[in-house]
């Protein structure tokens, strides 16, 4: 499989899409006014514990006060080591007390960050882990012969500098590398920790004391080998920066780095641009003529598959199962490419043959395995949907691109002229019970102005026969179509 990244840089916003095979995948976004916080790690001050939900409000210094749960506050000993209690809340925290915390989920909507004091500093082969004494190696990592030369390199070292404490993770990224390069990796996030503990020491409450690295370098430590064809970035600046961090940290991708110089919008290749605005789109076409739905609400997100135009040339049933499994390959990479997290539930449609059942769930499985974020099938409910889960992190692309729509305020629907005329009617009957007027003024937009003066002219008439008044109109062009007023005269 071809893998590439198209980068683009400005000054307002960096970001960078994966290709794979010549479509769009993934499309990850960081803008100057709302940098992802991810990674950072903050001296925060607890501000309220809440002992009925077993957790607390931590001020880091956001504009929202930040949330922990009690399973994520390791309990320290004497030494600074982890001690392995099982306490609640109050036992662990109080109100006012300085706590050490690490962002694991950005703010989503009206939340605050969620935190952890399991603190994790990554780099490019390794994840450090200063309040842990465990090694661990990815279990993408098979072999046991390399997962046993990968823990023997860091017990080695841990053995002879007493001095460094704390635990590692072998990434995957670290099959087959030297033990040079794992040893570089090590000092360096040692060093890393280093200036983090100082600051923890001395820097003020509510304060960051480590922050990780922008996307564009996140994006470039994070480079591999054999999967990465292509590395475009069409900043020189950025590209500079690029190389130097790779010159520094993974030498081997350097030749895959390039400054794209060419006059066409480097979003432009690929139709990525393009894709871009459809993934904002509730609607998503199938070649074969199906759809899918994509709804996004707070709680979850639902997808529903559609035949729609296709209509397959046996029967029923093989028409419905292609269709299922082309929205198998479809779902998996709108979910990557809307960065769509939480609950997810897919509605494929109903397929008698439970052979053809396991084949679209084991398809929708394996196309699940290409995604950088954790996922998990739950299983099928009685009704035959399909219960998963995407770890989320981050807003969605819909969320960071958009925002509600003030004239629905986010309810995907306007109320009909039909709608807002009665409810003038309405406004007029109530107001005319209290008020004695002999002309009612209506303000609205046109739309409405123009259905009262023709299809509810009868209606007019009669209402200002009933109470013995005039009813006039006039058009507002700064009202949207649910704005109207009522005004005696």
């Amino acid at each position: 499989m071809s893998e590439e990244f198209l980068i683009n840089v400005s000054n307002v916003e960096t970001r960078v899409a994966l290709v794979e095979n010549g479509v769009l995948q993934e499309i990850r976004i960081e803008r100057e006014d709302s940098k992802i916080l991810v990674g950072n790690i903050y001296k925060g001050k607890v501000v309220r514990v809440l002992p009925g939900m077993q957790a607390a409000f931590v001020d880091v210094g956001l504009e929202r006060a930040a949330f922990i749960h009690a399973k994520e506050i390791l309990p320290l000993n004497k030494e600074g080591g982890a001690a392995d209690q099982n306490l609640s809340i109050n036992e662990l925290v109080r109100d006012g007390q300085s706590l050490v915390v690490q962002v694991t989920k950005d703010m989503i909507g009206s939340k605050g960050a969620r935190l952890t004091t399991h603190l994790s500093i990554p780099s490019r082969y390794l994840v450090y882990m200063p309040y842990s004494d465990h090694v661990g190696i990815s279990q993408r990592i098979e072999e046991e012969e390399e997962r046993e030369r990968l823990r023997a390199i860091v017990s080695e070292f841990m053995g002879n500098n007493p001095d460094a404490k704390g635990g590692f993770i072998l990434r995957t990224a670290a099959d087959g590398i030297s033990a040079e390069d794992i040893l570089k990796d090590l000092e360096f996030l040692l060093k890393v920790w280093g200036f983090a503990a100082v600051q923890i020491d001395t820097a003020p409450v509510t304060s960051v004391v480590y922050e990780g690295l922008p996307l564009l370098m996140r994006t470039v430590r994070d480079l591999t080998e054999g999967h990465i064809s292509q590395v475009r970035i069409d900043s020189e600046d950025a590209y500079q920066m690029a190389m130097n961090f790779v010159r520094q940290f993974v030498p081997i991708m350097e030749p895959h780095i390039e400054n794209y110089t060419a006059d066409r919008p480097i979003f432009d290749l690929y139709g990525v641009e393009d894709e871009l605005q459809k993934a904002l789109h509730r609607n998503v076409g199938l070649k074969s003529g199906g759809h899918l739905v994509i709804d996004q609400t707070e709680a979850m997100t639902t997808v529903d598959v559609n035949t729609g135009t296709y209509v397959g040339h046996r029967n029923l049933e093989e028409t419905i199962y292609k269709t299922n499994l082309e929205a198998a390959h479809a779902i998996s990479r709108q979910l990557r490419l809307r960065n769509l997290g939480g609950i997810i539930i897919v509605d494929f449609i109903d397929m008698e043959e439970e052979e053809h059942r396991r084949q679209v769930l084991r398809t929708f499985e394996k196309m699940l395995e290409r995604d950088y974020a954790k996922t998990n099938i739950t299983g099928v409910s009685e009704l035959g949907l399909v219960e998963m889960t995407r770890k989320r992190t981050s807003e969605s692309l819909e969320h960071i691109l958009c925002e509600a729509c003030p004239v629905c305020e986010g309810r995907g629907s306007l109320k009909t002229t039909t709608t807002i005329c009665y409810e003038i009617f309405r406004e007029i009957r109530r107001v005319a019970r209290f008020y004695e007027a002999k002309t009612f003024m209506v303000i609205a937009s046109q739309a409405v102005i123009d259905r009262l003066l023709d299809e509810e002219s009868a209606h007019v008439a009669d209402l200002a026969e009933y109470f013995g008044c005039s009813i006039t109109f006039q058009v507002e062009s700064m009202y949207q179509q649910e704005t109207f007023d009522v005004v005696l005269l």
